[in-house]
């Protein structure tokens, strides 16, 4: 689990600096390849993400629902720290999930 929440957060970060320096760079300072570059590395990781979500989603017995969240917030800037504190005190995820 500490694995997939690294994974969770490196994701994350490549994805606010995608978003937040390399796109600035090069609309605002015409440096294109700040964007590729940055661009395969969060979409590498972003793959590392999906497959690492499966795999412990399977391991740790979740509901669709439940990886379905976590995927989805993987997808969103500062999506990773809901994940880290949701897989912090899966309980209680667990228990609102089931609920509704």
């Amino acid at each position: 689990m500490k694995i997939f929440r690294l994974i969770s957060f490196v994701e994350g970060i490549s994805l606010i600096v995608l978003l937040g320096v390399a796109m600035p760079l090069k609309y605002q300072f015409g440096i294109d390849s700040a964007v590729f570059y940055a661009g395969i590395t969060h979409g590498t990781l972003f793959l590392i993400y999906m497959v690492a979500s499966l795999s412990i989603s399977h391991q740790q017995g979740w509901s669709i629902i439940k990886w379905l969240a976590i995927f989805l917030a993987g997808i969103f800037p500062f999506g990773f720290l809901i994940v880290d504190s949701v897989l912090k005190q899966p309980s209680s995820f667990a228990a609102a999930v089931e609920n509704s």
